[in-house]
């Protein structure tokens, strides 16, 4: 089951098992850069938890994303993207800096939404939840999940620091709960020793690194499969 919602003026979608009644686990979903909260690889990872564990999963468009902007807009963002990817531009200064700031708007929304979802019955406030976000989904959830003491486990990856970056490190040694971190040794974008010393900066006693051949957009197929299990393994051991 669908359904579409807005908190505070951000869209989001929820999906449910059909006919689902009580409360069960919650899995939080970001999208990448150019990408909307019903992006194509999260709608088929939606319909795999939801299907299978019975899980809930919401997604919500990011600032600048999705619902939230114009076809013009959102066709430009892509442009850029895939120029930079072709470019082999590396994070820098300035896109670190516009990244901060897209974090430090959608940490509030994301803790609104999951006020909102844990209200609705088929949700519910006793069930555990975890979060899933790489690229920008990561630069996002390093900070909500080192707020946010709701969410019990944390999949991250294709993200790095930056010199001068004091935001990111410092939010990811306060994440604490167990994290798998999934890198790509030829990313365009993200340089590995960079990526690298994201993973070390977080405070997690358990975390995992999965680093794979390949540049920004191969994350190979089986780390869907990783993931899945990561989630099964904390959602039910923490429910």
């Amino acid at each position: 089951m669908l359904m579409d919602f807005t908190v505070d003026g951000v869209p989001g979608v929820l999906w449910t098992p059909a006919g689902a009644t009580g409360g069960r686990p919650l899995v939080l979903m970001c999208h990448g850069r150019s990408q909307h909260k019903r992006a194509d690889p999260l709608v088929r990872r939606a319909a795999r938890y939801v299907e299978r564990y019975g899980w809930a999963v919401a997604a919500l468009d990011a600032p600048g994303h999705g619902d939230r902007v114009t076809t013009a807009e959102a066709t430009l963002t892509a442009v850029k993207l895939r120029r930079r990817l072709a470019e082999k531009r590396k994070l820098d200064p300035a896109t670190a800096a516009a990244a901060a700031q897209r974090a430090a708007e959608a940490v509030p929304e994301w803790r609104a939404a999951l006020d909102h979802l844990q209200g609705l019955p088929v949700v519910g406030d006793a069930h555990p939840v975890g979060y899933w976000g790489v690229s920008m989904g990561t630069r996002i959830g390093v900070p909500l999940v080192a707020e946010e003491p709701r969410i019990v486990a944390a999949v991250f990856g294709l993200a790095g620091l930056h010199p001068g970056d004091e935001t990111l490190p410092s939010a990811a040694a306060r994440v604490t709960v167990p994290i798998e971190f999934v890198l790509q040794s030829d990313d365009e974008i993200v340089e590995r020793e960079a990526g690298l010393a994201l993973f070390d900066r977080f405070g997690s006693r358990e975390k995992s690194l999965h680093l794979n051949p390949g540049g920004h957009l191969a994350t190979p197929s089986f780390e869907a499969e990783s993931w899945e299990r990561f989630f099964a393994r904390h959602l039910s051991a923490a429910g």
